[in-house]
């Protein structure tokens, strides 16, 4: 490990959880649709949690002490992210790749035939952007699993040039977290099957993030975001 990573791990270790925290607190919030979900927790049905690799800033702050799993990737952007939430009650579980998937998959299934919830990162780690990967289908269609689209929105926010266009709010913004209708997937779904719903449950989450971003739109047409 190189002396910069070092030094990563150690302030996320000492600051981050604190930083996040007090910029989340800054933002005037207001959450939508948390109803559905609230519900579904209520009932005792499991829940996978589904958002955009370019909107994780806001779910380790939101999603805190409520003993979900969420899957971390294994890289060292994973490493960081696992820190920043380890403390804050998550079950970290981490999978990328075959061998390392085929385990992360069993802790999966078994948290969610036991009723919990899980959180998916929809076209992480690497992308491409807002294409959704297999993972959360399979899951529901194996587990029984109810599907909730995630997403979060702030009037002025910084945009990062990188494959997910990685978003983070300015302190002080307008913002809102966005939960989307629950989706129910059909038990049992063979390849062709998966493909169809995968397809649309893409659909709805860029529709979400749409929409979630189109409240912050100027009558110009004109974004605020990045000022």
């Amino acid at each position: 490990m190189t002396f910069r990573k070092k030094l990563e791990q150690n302030a996320i270790d000492r600051l981050g959880r604190p930083l996040v925290a007090f910029w989340m607190k800054t933002l005037r919030l207001s959450v939508e649709g948390e109803r559905a979900y609230r519900d579904l927790r209520r009932a005792g049905r499991p829940v996978v949690i589904m958002v955009w690799h370019g909107r994780i800033f806001s779910p380790p702050y939101i999603f805190r002490r409520r003993d979900i799993m969420p899957l971390v990737s294994p890289s060292q952007d994973g490493e960081l992210i696992a820190r920043l939430i380890d403390g804050w009650g998550y079950k970290i579980i981490r999978g990328s790749g075959s061998h390392m998937m085929k385990r992360a998959w069993v802790y999966l299934k078994r948290e969610l035939e036991a009723g919990g919830e899980v959180l998916i990162v929809s076209d992480g780690p690497k992308g491409p952007d807002r294409v959704l990967k297999l993972g959360s289908i399979k899951l529901a269609t194996e587990t029984g699993a109810v599907l909730l689209p995630y997403t979060f929105a702030a009037a002025r926010k910084w945009i990062f040039r990188s494959w997910d266009r990685f978003e983070v709010p300015h302190p002080f913004s307008r913002a809102a977290v966005v939960y989307g209708q629950p989706i129910e997937i059909a038990r049992g779904l063979d390849a062709e099957g998966m493909e169809r719903e995968r397809q649309r449950v893409e659909k709805i989450l860029v529709e979400l993030d749409r929409a979630a971003d189109a409240r912050w739109t100027q009558p110009s047409g004109r974004s605020p975001r990045g000022r």
